[in-house]
């Protein structure tokens, strides 16, 4: 029938439901689809599927996608890169030890970068560290300027919450604020093994990029700061209330990173295993 008419079997389906009333049901469904998508405006249908399950709700991936895109629940983001890195220096730099490493735990590879926030009437810098096991903030540091101190201000934040052993890897870009004698001194202090990306090249770097742009698409690009202070307020409740304990990861079993470790942990305690770096880690991190 379908041949003989010239139409596609999908098409006529979708005509077909056109007339069938909405089960109580599936106006639930697509209520708490509604909800969760004012909460998390930048999710897509993976993880729109993973909220609902772990509301109770046993939903396909592929009927929350259809209802997404009937709802116009989809969002596309597209933004220009801008580079932020200031590599032109004469300071020492380091090879790319991360890309070798094959992670088994935490504070075995922490991550580094810095991108720009746009304010009413100004810019400001953010400087971040991730543990790049958990994907989970560590450190950050937010001011007017690029000089050491916002890297520093993050370095710190990290070792204070972390405190980790010796043979941790610490992977960043070559820029000035990462190579210089006070950050670089600061790591060999706490016996920390430096990394650094090859010149030119972001995706040596990927799990940080990643996350600044999570961090741009479900934070930043959806609010307008007055200034350093509003943005500071704002930006800390991203990092350590959203991003850190609710944001579902892909690449941690769609958990948020502070459940994602306390699972590990729980794990290694079962097994018996130390916590953080194993000593072929660290002997291949030195």
């Amino acid at each position: 029938m379908c041949t003989l008419a010239k139409v596609s079997r999908a098409g006529l389906y979708r005509f077909l439901r056109q007339g069938e009333p909405t089960s109580a049901a599936e106006v639930e469904l697509r209520d708490a689809m509604q909800r969760l998508a004012l909460e998390w405006p930048c999710y897509g249908w993976p993880r729109m599927t993973r909220e609902l399950r772990r509301h109770g709700w046993v939903v396909n991936h592929k009927r929350v996608y259809r209802l997404m895109r009937e709802d116009n629940l989809l969002c596309l983001r597209r933004r220009k890169f801008v580079v932020t890195t200031n590599s032109q220096h004469g300071l020492p730099v380091y090879p790319n030890l991360a890309a070798d490493l094959e992670l088994t735990g935490l504070d075995q590879l922490w991550v580094a970068d810095i991108t720009y926030i746009r304010l009413q009437w100004e810019f400001v810098y953010l400087a971040v560290i991730l543990d790049a096991f958990s994907r989970r903030v560590l450190g950050w540091g937010l001011d007017r300027t690029l000089q050491d101190e916002l890297t520093l201000t993050a370095l710190r934040m990290a070792l204070e919450q972390r405190q980790p052993g010796p043979g941790l890897v610490h992977h960043s870009d070559q820029g000035v604020q990462y190579a210089s004698g006070d950050y670089t001194g600061l790591l060999r202090a706490h016996g920390i093994v430096i990394s650094m990306s090859r010149k030119g090249n972001p995706y040596d770097n990927a799990v940080a990029e990643s996350f600044i742009k999570t961090l741009k698409y479900e934070e930043v690009y959806r609010d307008e700061y007055r200034d350093l202070a509003e943005a500071r307020v704002s930006i800390e409740r991203f990092l350590e209330q959203v991003y850190n304990e609710r944001r579902l990861h892909s690449a941690l079993g769609y958990r948020p990173p502070a459940e994602f470790e306390v699972a590990w942990q729980s794990s290694q305690r079962v097994a018996g295993r130390p916590r953080g770096a194993s000593r072929a880690m660290q002997e291949t991190a030195r």
